[in-house]
């Protein structure tokens, strides 16, 4: 669902184009003017300093590769839709695109003379920073502007799934939507209502859809129970088009599978099948095992001194090993030991494994703190190295909890097709810990289908303020 275009949103997508080629302009200048005349770096006495006409062609050829990759991404489109800081990955990753592109421009065109190239390094980072700057205040203007904006989409949603209950309160809480839900229908006429949902939201059964959708005057309609009949449901999609009526659909099938189909063609007969998965290629795998030896190994060299502070207050605390080290199964059910700061009292599973739970009595009291600042799980970046974890994945679960859930929870084991994480997209929301395996399988097969460095950058950005259920 989204907001309709209007002229406003014309006019703040121009808005975006010209700040972003100013912080582009701004952010060349500071980087010249650090390297040839801040008397930061030396100069070569012999090529003298250049005066910044000489750079005016390269810069505006920057300016013009920027705006033509951050169009290609999306970057300029209006309105916008999530938090800001949702859109930081996609951010950098315009600009190393736009950087890379200009440098290739730039040999085949031969251009002289050529852009300094300690100038353009010291661009990156301050055309970086403009940009996020420049991007944040625009953000938030817009942001100002649209809670201050009528309301103009109202919907009314049929259905009581989690997934619609989740769905509403996202469209509620995505501002730039300028979306109010006005209730719910009831697509089972003999099932209890959930109680998340008020009193003055249950608005009836789904035979009253067109009444209610005339009475409100909605103008969005949104289905995510498909065991409706099939009829009833054609009728409500050509009531919708007559009524100017948007209908939208939340696919039931997802509760099962959440992959894209593929079709494959096996001598002209069509067969379908669940599609490929980003990490399935060698292509991606490599580009990950490449990111996480070179993050591991920065990780472990700049957080040496809290490990060494971490591991003297646990040895101090209490009676047992530093590290805590437990099997866990790894890429393709495949056992590995991970390494944790120990956390926990030595004798705190004397009685057999089980969950975390909030204001747990096994836990120490500087485990408590560990725990808190996802400090325990820092040792972690040594099963990285070794190949056994990566940096970003499904956490790695227990082979007691894997036979226990296997049988129970579908698609469980498809989590387990690729390395283990860290960080994940399901602990970055709050799922760890006793919390909703159904909803963790979902969260951990919706990262695995949708894999991207924009997204493994955006969730290690998360982790860093992600500590819901963390006890």
């Amino acid at each position: 669902m989204q907001s309709r275009q209007t002229y406003e949103h014309l006019l703040s997508s121009l808005l975006a184009v010209t700040a972003d080629a100013l912080a582009v302009f701004g952010g060349l200048w500071l980087a010249i003017w650090l390297r040839f005349h801040s008397g930061l770096l030396a100069v070569d006495p012999l090529k003298g300093i250049p005066i910044f006409d000489d750079f005016l062609q390269q810069i505006l050829l920057v300016m013009l590769v920027f705006i033509i990759v951050f169009n290609n991404l999306k970057l300029f489109h209006r309105p916008h839709q999530g938090r800001f800081e949702d859109t930081i990955p996609r951010i950098i990753r315009a600009i190393l695109i736009s950087f890379v592109l200009y440098f290739a421009l730039e040999a085949a065109l031969r251009l002289d003379p050529a852009f300094s190239r300690k100038a353009l390094a010291m661009g990156l980072l301050t055309v970086t920073f403009f940009v996020l700057l420049e991007r944040y205040i625009i953000f938030r203007i817009e942001l100002h502007k649209t809670r201050h904006a009528p309301t103009e989409n109202h919907v009314i949603m049929v259905g009581t799934d989690p997934n619609i209950l989740r769905l509403a309160e996202a469209i509620e809480a995505d501002k730039f939507l300028r979306a109010k839900v006005l209730g719910f229908l009831n697509t089972r006429e003999t099932g209890p209502w959930p109680e998340e949902i008020p009193e003055e939201k249950r608005l009836g059964g789904v035979a009253q859809v067109q009444e209610k959708v005339l009475a409100f005057k909605a103008n969005h309609v949104v289905l995510s129970d498909l065991g409706v009949d099939r009829d009833a449901l054609l009728e409500l999609v050509v009531f919708c088009e007559q009524h100017y009526v948007s209908f939208h659909l939340v696919p039931d099938l997802f509760r099962i599978l959440t992959s894209d189909l593929q079709v494959r063609h096996v001598a002209g007969i069509p067969i379908m099948g669940l599609g490929e998965w980003p990490l399935d290629k060698v292509g991606p795998r490599m580009l990950k095992r490449s990111f996480d030896i070179c993050f591991s190994i920065c990780a472990l060299i700049g957080i040496s001194p809290i490990l060494l502070i971490a591991a003297i207050a646990v040895k101090c605390s209490s009676k047992g090993p530093i590290f805590y080290k437990q099997i866990r199964c790894g890429e393709k059910g495949k056992a590995f030991e991970i390494i944790k700061l120990r956390t926990m009292r030595a004798d705190a599973e004397e009685t057999g494994p089980g969950w975390t739970t909030e204001n747990d009595p096994r836990r120490t009291k500087v485990g408590e703190f560990l725990r808190k600042w996802n400090i325990d799980e820092l040792p972690q970046f040594w099963n990285v190295l070794c190949g056994n974890m990566s940096v970003v994945g499904p956490r790695p679960e227990r082979p007691h909890y894997v036979e226990q859930f296997k049988d129970e929870i579908n698609r469980y084991m498809r989590r387990h097709v690729h390395k283990p994480g860290i960080t994940g997209w399901a602990q970055v929301h709050g799922l760890r810990g006793d919390t909703s395996i159904d909803e963790r399988i979902r969260y951990d097969l919706f990262y695995l289908e949708n894999w991207s460095p924009g997204l493994d950058l955006k969730i290690i950005l998360k982790t860093f303020s992600a500590n819901d259920n963390a006890y």
